[in-house]
């Protein structure tokens, strides 16, 4: 399945008058997937209590999410191919619902951690096609705004959603986080089938051409760019609550709220890339928000004793993370007919951040270098994504002066 963009400084057709609903709608599905993904790391303590697993054990849960994202992204797209993009978002956000119902009800570990990765399977080609679809809706030069509308879902669920599923895992039981998220996301897919366009899928897809995007070096070289330098952000954050419970030696009440620092530069970072990247440029922007990271992360490490110090800097890092949905929109450019596989292997790309990132920051405390160290480690991470987006841009330019 492929988009047909607008030829550049080409406006696309009048808005529908229905996108007040659609991109809400499929924002709603990013809520309901970022709710799940990220508070599935708070609610490990409790599932793993229930089921008489160690919470080494039950963190694999996580683990087999992000490998059903990385597997699920290729294989779906490939498969919705000559599917109407309404219909792939429908079946995809059902399948979510259905998966993730099934890990709420899961009586043993063995059977959550074939559920997780079951719900890990929908979460990339969901943003993907949902990212095509909003774009589609919009002028040429508001396509990075309506992809950063259905991306605030994921980042607003960091804000609100997670707390929330954490809430319910604390007081009623942790099945109910999973719940939660099943419900939103059939919320979702009676939403799309109710007023999403039906688009006509074009007669020239075929797997064949979904699958050229692995052989397209400006594709492959974004996606490193994410894979690389989004694995910064996730090195910090995964051990936030370690830094402040034994570096810091913050209170309690200090955990949430650094979390949610951290989500705030999330949604804002979102809301300001996605107003000025089409403008400023994509890879111009997207480098801007490395280096901001970079920097960030740089001052980390002696920010870590302060919480004063900690909180502005946790939400710098946040904000600069907000750097993909401008690759996303670079995806579109370059992409060709490849599309859906493209849209869809830039989220397994930042899955394979959130294992990169946190494995090295685990190397570097396990060698004794403490939970500062991993602001460095994060920075070398942005660092490589900020070389390997130098190496795209220049690949881009020699292309075009072939061409």
């Amino acid at each position: 399945m492929t988009m047909t963009a607008p030829a550049p400084g080409e406006d696309a057709a009048p808005m529908p008058p229905r996108i007040g609903i659609v991109i809400p709608a499929l924002a709603m599905g990013g809520f309901a997937i970022g709710t799940v993904e990220f508070a599935a790391m708070s609610l490990v303590p409790y599932y793993a209590a229930d089921m008489g697993v160690d919470p080494a054990r039950a963190a694999h849960a996580i683990s087999a999410y992000a490998l059903g994202v990385v597997v699920g992204a290729p294989l779906l797209a490939v498969l919705g191919a000559r599917m109407a993009r309404k219909t792939l978002l429908v079946a995809l956000m059902v399948l979510y619902a259905l998966a993730n119902l099934a890990a709420a009800l899961a009586p043993d570990f063995a059977l959550l951690m074939l559920f997780r990765f079951l719900s890990g399977l929908p979460h990339g080609a969901y943003f993907g096609v949902a990212a095509l679809m909003a774009a589609g809706l919009v002028a040429q030069g508001r396509r990075t705004w309506a992809v950063s509308m259905v991306m605030l879902g994921l980042t607003v669920a960091t804000l609100v959603g997670v707390p929330l599923a954490n809430l319910l895992g604390q007081g009623i039981g942790w099945r109910w986080g999973f719940a939660m998220a099943a419900g939103l996301a059939g919320v979702t897919a009676v939403l799309v089938a109710r007023f999403a366009p039906l688009d006509r899928p074009d007669p020239r897809a075929n797997p064949l051409a979904e699958l050229s995007a692995l052989a397209n070096r400006q594709v492959l070289l974004t996606l490193a760019t994410g894979a690389i330098g989004f694995g910064g952000l996730f090195a910090v954050y995964t051990y936030v609550a370690n830094t402040l419970q034994e570096v810091t030696l913050a209170p309690a009440w200090a955990e949430p709220l650094v979390f949610q620092t951290f989500g705030l530069g999330m949604v804002l970072g979102t809301l300001f890339t996605g107003r000025v990247a089409d403008r400023w440029g994509l890879l111009q922007t997207t480098a801007g928000l490395i280096v901001l990271s970079c920097v960030a992360l740089v001052a980390y490490p002696t920010t870590v004793h302060s919480l004063g110090l900690m909180v502005p800097c946790v939400f710098v890092i946040g904000f600069g993370g907000s750097f993909g949905l401008a690759l996303q929109t670079h995806l579109m450019d370059v992409a060709g007919r490849a599309q859906t596989m493209a849209a869809a292997m830039h989220h397994a790309a930042f899955n394979a951040a959130n294992a990169l990132g946190p494995w090295l920051a685990s190397v570097a405390v396990a060698a004794g270098l403490g939970y500062a160290s991993t602001g460095f480690v994060g920075a070398a991470l942005a660092l490589g994504g900020l070389v390997v987006l130098g190496l795209t841009a220049l690949d881009l330019r020699r292309s075009r002066s072939r061409g």
